[in-house]
């Protein structure tokens, strides 16, 4: 049985809300990041590339339409994206046999 993975997000900047209680965000290029490991999604070294680590901030939440932690998101690493999920407009459809062999 597989279970679910819960990805954070690690970034290559940081910024803090005012309003919502001086809560650090992420902001520049992001990539998922599983708690307890030391590289993202991707295989980058999170030292080695001087990424930010966000572990109360969830991958959905990097997504412009879902209204989170994504104001100051430029990009998305899309390496990242193909593994932890996409949405958007640029989203592929899940891969998927259309015609099954025997």
């Amino acid at each position: 049985m597989a279970r679910s993975r819960q990805y954070a997000v690690a970034a290559s900047g940081q910024w803090t809300d005012e309003e919502e209680g001086r809560r650090r965000l992420p902001s520049g290029e992001v990539h998922a990041w599983e708690p307890g490991r030391n590289e993202t999604v991707c295989g980058l070294s999170l030292s080695r590339s001087r990424l930010v680590r966000f572990p109360h901030v969830g991958w959905p939440d990097t997504f412009p339409e879902s209204g989170g932690a994504a104001d100051r998101v430029r990009r998305q690493c899309p390496r990242c994206a193909s593994v932890a999920g996409r949405r958007g407009h640029d989203a592929r459809p899940r891969w998927h046999r259309t015609d099954p062999r025997p």
